[in-house]
């Protein structure tokens, strides 16, 4: 194991437990130059494992990121109905961005029928749902592979976003709430949802209702001035109402996939 490896470790070991430290103090306890803690840090922020503070580090005070493979059964019903609303919304010769994970991989298989269309995604599990669809365009953003998510991240992903513009985007997460928006497992991450938001006219959030109100993680999205909200019809009007006194539109469907009305609205 590389003497990197070891101090990433240990640096993880040490925010995890509580602790606190510059640069600085990081630089003198290892012995290492400040320039190299700080690529440490970073390397731990983008993997997930730290949030960065002015000038030093603290863990992420949460669960680690779980991978796609155990996600998948999580609220199949709930990502069903709200992928089925999703592919209601778009409308044939668009062209439509999808994010990583299981909710909109849900939405690629319910668009194999809306043909023509072009239909991009930077995870491999939507493209998986999609492809082969008749008359759809299929592009895969391609990039650094994130193996936990089964997305791809990275500059070359970054690169093909900012050469491409969509009708719609929709995107997952791993909570969002009222106050900040898309919560996120690293910068990386946000940084990619962004871009994604950016090269897009209107924004869709997928998120069944376990994860309103969540923030698992230490990472934020800042979100467009309008957005769009589509939940199940767990989520209650209380974490409805949150939302939309924060200007949001929120959509909450039924188990067919159907708009129902809340008290909030």
């Amino acid at each position: 194991m590389s003497k990197a490896v070891v101090r990433r470790e240990e640096i993880g070991r040490l925010a995890s437990s509580g602790g606190l430290a510059s640069v600085e103090e990081l630089s003198r306890a290892f012995g290492v130059t400040p320039s190299t803690i700080r690529r440490d840090l970073a390397h731990l922020t983008e993997s997930g494992v730290l949030a960065r503070t002015y000038g030093g580090a603290i863990a992420l005070p949460t669960h680690a990121e779980a991978p796609l493979s155990d996600r998948r059964s999580d609220a199949h019903s709930a990502k069903r109905a709200i992928g089925l609303w999703a592919a209601a919304q778009v409308r044939v010769g668009q062209s439509v961005l999808l994010d990583a994970g299981t909710t909109t991989a849900e939405l690629a298989y319910a668009l194999r029928e809306t043909s023509p269309l072009r239909v991009a995604t930077i995870g491999l599990t939507p493209l998986e749902a999609i492809s082969g669809a008749t008359g759809v365009e299929v592009v895969c953003l391609g990039g650094h592979l994130r193996d936990i998510s089964q997305g791809f991240e990275g500059p070359i992903t970054e690169m093909a976003l900012e050469q491409l513009s969509f009708d719609a985007v929709f995107l997952g997460c791993d909570g969002v709430t009222a106050e900040r928006g898309i919560c996120e497992a690293s910068i990386a991450q946000t940084r990619l949802k962004e871009l994604m938001v950016r090269s897009s006219v209107v924004t869709y959030v997928l998120a069944h209702a376990a994860k309103l109100g969540s923030a698992p993680f230490n990472a934020w999205v800042r979100m467009p001035s309008s957005w769009t909200l589509v939940t199940d019809e767990a989520a209650t009007d209380a974490q409805v109402a949150s939302f939309e006194r924060r200007g949001v539109r929120v959509i909450v469907v039924d188990a067919t996939g159907s708009e129902i009305p809340h008290l909030s609205a």
